[in-house]
């Protein structure tokens, strides 16, 4: 097997020749959100204009805007590097020519390396100058199918440094870091370490929890897909600190190109002799694999992820005993999630006293999050713990048409949901959303502007939850039944007066279920009555949604006859009488009022209680005419 300064060479040659192209070098974004976007289009069309082009082409992974995809970075032999949004495959011929000659202007988001008149540099811009990029070191700028390109830039260097230490000072170092468990439980990662190190039976195994299932999070994805060696070189790490032997990379099955990505660097390192038995001449023996995940939302416990990990129905079991003494196969486990691991490989490349200059006392270093709702940037940042939900907010281009900012939904359904003006000055970290009943959770922020109905929220984070419920506890099963009959009932009109006492009833009753999925199911619930009980009380008691959302309180009229209401009656025929179609006379909408996005001007949304404005029935022939 090569050594690792053999392997060094290699990479640093791989490295330079994306460095300092020969000749433009156009890099393509590739990963779930730009495949949606059609990158994978775009990749194609430039790969056949490559060769009479005078260019090449290459695949990179998540630089975290998902707002811009297609993403195109071009390279060129003179160091100029620019970044270019929006390049979708119906652009390519004509962007493919100008920006390997020049600079395609109207699609320049901003300048990497040199200089281009015009072009605002990446990093000066609000979004990039805000953040911190120690864990995406490598997230948009490596192709993350290529070893010898990590290794290029200093990969799997912080293993071979980190053996050179004793497996106590390892650990003292992670302690001494801060770093917790990035996955929302924020236990301190260092103590884990030590006891699976201490515990007397073997062999002993490490577990990557990258099942994230929480709506509105994809930082582990954007990682795996980008950037997986980091969280390889992070599980090696942790395999010397602890003495295991194998790891479980344990991937939830909605993510196809995470395991394609995860899978072959699992197999490029076994064959360079990074993993399997004395990794890179260190004396670590250490191999993994992934493990597909069947989609249990309860897997994100620790303990229902060894389960499911040991071929047993994926249900969180109580504690003691713990995994670090009965884990997966019974043996000594340590579970740690995508973003923690990779933050031990941050923590070595960056060294301790960078590390601790960034952040706050309590929590150093920095933490990503996906960003999504309402905001003008979607996609994924790094930002320095400790800063506002407000200042992350103005650096993604604020709440979309100038809207109001009306409430965050952070972490997932089990960790809360907080209006603007108790949001808004939290730092993010864990502690201060803890003071009020609430967590941060692993990454995920979607923010609501003051279109949106709480009501409405509540019932979807209900249905979610319940589905995901084991079924196991009573308490967990049953309530979360009953607490999607209430919002349910309310979001129709149909509340009752006893339901905010039977809530908070239930809420009590959770809390003596067997694991957080029970006794967090509430928290949003318990917030909507803390912070938003007038809207709640709108529903209950005036069976009037606000916000006009709930399908069960507004009704759908047509008040118009433009050209646009012959395609609404295509999709929407519940309430437009088009092609012989009985529009339903009470005005409800099967189709969630889809017909409004078509034809805004023609169909209004009120309130279905109010009686004021009859349906009004158009006759296939208006319709046509409107065509």
């Amino acid at each position: 097997m090569p050594t690792y300064d053999e392997l060094k060479v290699v990479g640093d040659a791989a490295w330079t020749a994306v460095e300092k192209p020969a000749r433009p070098l156009f890099v393509v974004s590739i990963n779930t959100s730009s495949i949606a976007a059609g990158a994978r289009e775009t990749y194609a069309a430039l790969e056949a204009l490559a060769a009479s082009g005078g260019f090449d082409v290459m695949q990179t992974g998540d630089d975290g805007m998902s707002w811009a995809e297609p993403i195109v970075q071009v390279r060129k032999p003179d160091g100029q590097h620019i970044l270019y949004g929006g390049v979708t495959q119906d652009k390519v011929a004509d962007f493919a020519v100008a920006a390997a000659a020049g600079v395609v202007a109207n699609l320049a988001i901003g300048v990497i390396g040199g200089a281009a008149d015009g072009i605002p540099k990446l990093w000066d811009l609000d979004w990039a100058k805000m953040q911190v990029r120690w864990l995406m070191h490598n997230c948009g700028v490596i192709d993350p199918e290529n070893l010898e390109q990590y290794i290029g830039r200093g990969g799997y260097a912080q293993f071979v440094a980190a053996t050179q230490m004793s497996r106590d000072d390892l650990i003292e170092l992670v302690k001494g870091s801060t770093l917790r468990g990035h996955s929302g439980s924020f236990f301190s990662t260092g103590t884990k370490w030590s006891f699976l190190k201490d515990a007397t039976a073997e062999p002993k195994y490490l577990v990557c929890n990258a099942d994230e299932g929480d709506p509105g999070a994809w930082v582990n994805r954007v990682i795996m897909e980008s950037d997986p060696h980091s969280l390889i070189e992070g599980l090696l790490i942790g395999a010397y600190a602890t003495g295991a032997t194998h790891g479980w990379i344990y991937l939830r099955d909605e993510y196809p190109l995470a395991i394609e990505r995860m899978n072959k660097a699992i197999s490029d390192c076994l064959e360079r002799g990074i993993l399997g038995g004395d990794a890179l001449g260190t004396g670590v023996n250490f191999t993994c694999e992934v493990v597909r995940g069947a989609g249990a939302y309860v897997c994100g416990d620790e303990t229902g992820l060894i389960s499911s990990i040991n071929d047993e129905r994926g249900m969180p079991r109580i504690k003691p005993p713990f995994p670090a003494q009965s884990g997966v196969l019974g043996k000594p486990t340590n579970v740690n999630n995508v973003e923690t691991y990779a933050c031990v490989t941050a923590l070595m490349r960056v060294g301790a006293d960078t590390y601790s200059t960034v952040g706050t006392e309590a929590n150093r270093g920095t933490k990503m999050f996906t960003v999504s709702g309402d905001v003008g940037r979607t996609g994924c940042v790094e930002v320095p713990f400790g800063m506002t939900v407000d200042e992350l907010l103005a650096g993604i281009g604020g709440i979309n048409d100038g809207l109001a900012f009306k409430a965050l939904q952070q972490g997932g359904p089990l960790s809360g949901l907080l209006p603007a003006a108790v949001a808004g000055p939290l730092r993010l970290e864990p502690e201060p959303f803890r003071e009020l009943g609430t967590g941060m959770g692993g990454g995920g922020l979607i923010f609501l502007d003051d279109r949106r109905c709480v009501v409405d929220l509540n019932v979807m984070m209900a249905h979610f939850l319940e589905d995901e419920s084991c079924g196991r506890c009573t308490t967990c099963r049953i309530g979360n039944q009953r607490m999607v009959e209430i919002f349910e009932r309310t979001s129709r009109g149909e509340g009752r007066g006893e339901d905010v006492a039977h809530l908070k009833s239930l809420d009590a009753s959770f809390q003596y279920s067997n694991c957080f999925h029970g006794t967090l199911s509430p928290t949003i619930m318990r917030n909507t009555l803390q912070h938003f009980r007038e809207e709640y009380d709108i529903h209950l008691n005036e069976h009037r949604c606000p916000a006009q959302v709930c399908e069960g309180l507004v009704k759908y009229v047509v008040v118009g006859n433009s050209p646009a209401l012959a395609e609404a009656a295509a999709i929407c025929p519940d309430h437009i009488a088009a092609k012989g179609v009985q529009p339903n006379m009470d005005g409800r909408c099967s189709r969630g009022g889809a017909c409004v996005e078509v034809a805004p001007d023609d169909v209004a949304v009120v309130d279905r209680f109010d009686g004021l404005i009859p349906l009004r029935e158009i006759a296939p022939a208006d319709v046509a005419r409107a065509g």
